[in-house]
């Protein structure tokens, strides 16, 4: 069996490729793309694996744009960090989306489904319904997040939160009264939660809040430095390849 992984993550597209190759050795991943016109792209040029594994956030939009694009003939698999329960009624329907992290054995229950049922992208009636439904979650983002504090809780505001970074395996919140907060999610899981229009993930150890952003400047090899409220002292870099599309967030 032929598969194709769809991940801007690169540790999490890796892990997917080792976890492929050890469930059968005649297992093949054929490539992995992170974007959806990089996958647009590959499905026209390319023959159709057997299976793809998908995330649903890409660095450039959610991955169901690609459907509209282009007809997929491959079995999809998605990767997602939505709530367990309220998914797994599509589980029964013959539609798979494994939560992350993707456990080897889900996997190979997955592609047991597959296998079983023939699943298709083109023939699978429910395929609809799930992305109608991941999409009406999609807007749901947070607005608040609950914290310990002293002998009880408080929450903390996300149009309080200036910039979110990660150092030392621990993520940070930077909020607009200059304090600091300290957060049990990773940087993975909070862009999943936090409205892409207001919050851009600039690398790996940044997430930045368009109302933080005191300036731009360009940098060497076409990248982009740019300067927030708060932390001047840190050097926050968009890549060549990324800056294109944070100039479009930016003018959308």
């Amino acid at each position: 069996m032929k598969f194709l992984i769809v991940e801007d993550e690169k540790p999490n597209a890796n892990r997917l490729k080792k976890i492929v190759e050890q469930l059968d050795s005649s297992f093949q991943v054929v490539d992995i793309i992170d974007s959806v016109a990089g996958a647009v792209d590959w499905f026209n040029k390319n023959p159709h694996p057997d299976i793809v594994l998908m995330d649903i956030r890409l660095a450039d939009g959610l991955s169901f744009d690609i459907f509209s694009q282009v007809k997929i003939s491959s079995a999809v698999i998605f990767t997602t960090a939505y709530d367990e329960y309220a998914l797994q009624a599509f589980k029964v329907n013959g539609v798979d989306y494994l939560l992350k992290p993707i456990e080897i054995e889900e996997l190979d229950a997955a592609i047991s489904k597959v296998k079983q049922n023939h699943i298709s992208a083109s023939n699978n009636p429910y395929l609809d319904e799930l992305i109608g439904y991941i999409k009406q979650k999609e807007v749901q983002y947070r607005s608040r997040f609950l914290f310990p504090y002293k002998d009880g809780y408080k929450t903390i505001n996300v149009s309080d939160i200036d910039l979110i970074y990660s150092e030392d395996k621990n993520t940070h919140l930077i909020l607009q009264n200059g304090s600091v907060q300290i957060a049990n999610q990773t940087l993975e899981e909070m862009e999943e939660q936090l409205d892409p229009a207001v919050f851009f993930r600039a690398n790996r150890q940044y997430i930045i809040n368009i109302n933080s952003i005191e300036s731009i400047h360009n940098h060497f090899n076409g990248k982009l430095k740019v300067v927030v409220r708060k932390l001047p002292q840190h050097d926050i870099l968009i890549s060549k390849e990324k800056a294109p599309l944070f100039k479009q967030w930016l003018d959308s």
